[in-house]
C-alpha cells in the first residue's frame, strides 16, 4: 500500500457533502467530553459529510501492525516485536477510512495533555512548592512521553505523504505569551511564559521540525537536501495554554480540518474540489 497510490474509491465517487451537519449541537457544547469522546463525534460528522465513504474509530493500533507496515517497505525494517501483545494507545484513537481495495487508511490521530495549573492556582491564591510559599510549580517532564506515541504513528504511516497526528495541550506549561493574572488580594503576578522551569513546549516541538504551533501540518514537507529529497512528518500542536480551555467544538473543529487535509492526499482534483466547496 504506496501513501502516493490514490484510492479508487476516494476519486471515482460522486460525494455528497453536506457539511459539517451538527457539529454545533447541545452534545458538542459540554465541554467535559474527553478527546476519545471528541473523535467518535468527528467521524460521526464526517459519515454525514461523505456517507458513501466507510470510517472507523478504534482506540489503539499494535505494535505488529506497525513492524507489518515497515516490513512491507523493506525487508529490513520491522523484523523484531519483544513484546506481542504490545499496542500504542493515543488518548483519543484512530479515525480511520476504507480505501477501494478494503484497506483501512488513517485520517485524525489524536493526544491530549494537561499540564500546569500555576494560572488557577494563583487566581485562587494557592502557594505551591514543598513548603507551600512558591508561586509556580516547576514543570514535570511526563509530556516527553508523547513522542513514543508520535514515533509509532509515523512509522505505521511511513509510506503515506501526510501525518495527520494531533496533539491538544492546555495548562501553564504551554504558554506562548506572557500572561499578567489577579491574585485574590487585587495584586497582579505575570507569569513569563519563557520561564525555563515552567514552560514545555520545546519538549514537543522536535516532533514538528520547529514549526509553527496552532497549524494544520498534516500534508508532509519535502525538503531538498543536497542531492536527496527528505520527507518530514510532523505533529500539529494546538495549545490553550495562556488560560484557555479547550472546549469541544474547537477540538472537534481541528479534527475536521485535518481529516479533511488527510482525505485531500488520499484524494484526487475532484475529490479535492468537493472538500473546497465545503469549507
Amino acid at each position: 500500500m504506496k501513501g502516493n497510490i490514490q484510492s479508487d474509491r476516494l476519486t471515482k465517487q460522486q460525494l455528497a457533502a453536506k457539511g459539517e451537519v451538527g457539529i454545533f449541537d447541545k452534545e458538542a457544547k459540554k465541554h467535559d467530553r474527553k478527546v476519545s469522546d471528541n473523535s467518535k463525534v468527528a467521524i460521526t460528522m464526517l459519515q454525514t459529510e461523505f456517507p458513501q465513504l466507510e470510517f472507523r474509530y478504534r482506540s489503539y493500533i499494535t505494535k505488529q501492525e506497525i513492524n507489518d507496515s515497515l516490513h512491507k517497505l523493506d525487508p529490513d525494517l520491522g523484523n523484531i516485536t519483544f513484546l506481542k501483545r504490545s499496542k500504542i494507545i493515543p488518548d483519543g484513537g484512530l479515525i480511520e477510512v476504507k480505501d477501494d481495495n478494503g484497506n483501512w487508511r488513517v485520517v485524525v490521530v489524536s493526544e491530549a495533555k494537561y499540564q500546569g495549573k500555576d494560572i488557577d492556582n494563583i487566581k485562587a491564591g494557592i502557594k505551591v512548592g514543598k513548603n507551600h510559599n512558591q508561586d509556580l510549580m516547576a514543570a514535570g517532564n511526563a509530556i516527553e512521553r508523547a513522542h513514543k506515541n508520535i514515533k509509532e504513528i509515523a512509522n505505521f504511516m511511513l509510506s503515506d505523504n501526510y501525518f495527520p497526528y494531533i496533539i491538544f495541550l492546555e495548562g501553564s506549561n504551554f504558554m506562548t505569551h506572557d500572561i499578567t493574572i489577579k491574585r485574590p488580594d487585587g495584586s497582579d503576578y505575570t507569569i513569563h511564559y519563557n520561564s525555563g522551569m515552567l514552560n514545555r513546549l520545546d519538549r514537543l516541538t522536535a516532533s514538528n521540525y520547529g514549526m509553527n504551533i496552532n497549524e494544520n501540518l498534516c500534508k508532509n514537507k519535502f525538503i531538498k537536501c543536497k542531492d536527496r529529497t527528505i520527507m518530514l512528518q510532523a505533529a500539529s500542536i494546538y495549545t490553550r495554554g495562556d488560560g484557555g480551555h479547550w472546549v469541544n467544538e474547537d477540538m472537534i473543529k481541528v479534527m475536521l480540518k485535518v481529516a479533511h487535509t488527510s482525505l485531500k492526499m488520499l484524494g484526487t482534483d475532484l475529490f479535492e474540489q468537493l472538500i473546497n466547496r465545503n469549507k
